[in-house]
């Protein structure tokens, strides 16, 4: 049995999961920030193929433009999907050792689109706490169109980006589905609140949950 989350002070690991560009890492800064913790990205353990638009300190490698440029949504989602899978053992062993009361180093925010909600659902770490955030898909797609100039991109360029908008909407659909399906929290970050507020919301909900990713209001 896991005994409920007594304040957030007691939390020895939050993690936020959603799709690409909802705001995940800038809500995590602002939340390892406010409790002294660490934060990581799920990107760091291993990266699958980035975003696919230039910006002023890289261009598209060739693997990346070739990944999104030659293969169907539903590929693409098989694709990063599987690579969760194969991710998902150094992710829970990261976990693992920042929920131990002996672990002895400062608590971990972590925070990735890795962080599929049937996976973190069979947690059964005490001191962790799990909330995804959502947005609309005409937030996202401004989000994307804005980092990579998509008014001025090239048209080839363009395609990429609309190939993988597609694959970042089919994943949070699917993300949406688990995290309903499974009683999960979630937060709709799409709104005009600050990364400040959202990180209130995060807290909020991590002070409020009896399991991994539920609360006492949640089945």
């Amino acid at each position: 049995m896991i005994s409920r989350v007594v304040g957030v002070q007691d939390v020895r690991v939050v993690l936020i999961g959603g799709t690409s560009n909802v705001g995940k890492s800038t809500v995590a800064h602002v939340v390892a920030e406010r409790l002294g913790f660490a934060c990581m990205s799920t990107d760091g353990l291993a990266r699958h193929p980035g975003r696919p638009w230039r910006t002023p300190e890289r261009e598209v490698p060739a693997h990346v433009a070739e990944h999104y440029g030659s293969h169907t949504v539903d590929e693409l989602i098989t694709s990063v999907l599987g690579h969760y899978d194969r991710l998902w053992p150094r992710i829970e062993e990261l976990i693992s050792t920042h929920a131990s009361e002996g672990s002895g180093g400062p608590g971990l925010v972590l925070e990735g689109s890795a962080l599929w909600p049937v996976r973190v659902a069979t947690l059964r770490f005490p001191r962790t706490a799990a909330v995804w955030l959502t947005a609309d898909a005409s937030v996202v797609r401004a989000r994307v169109h804005a980092a990579g100039c998509y008014e001025t991109a090239l048209g080839e360029e363009q395609v990429l980006m609309d190939t993988f908008l597609a694959r970042t909407e089919r994943y949070q659909a699917l993300m949406r589905e688990a995290v309903e399906r499974l009683g999960l929290e979630h937060i709709d970050a799409g709104g005009a609140q600050s990364a400040a507020e959202l990180a209130d919301l995060v807290l909020a909900a991590a002070d409020a949950q009896t399991a991994v990713g539920r609360s006492t209001g949640t089945r």
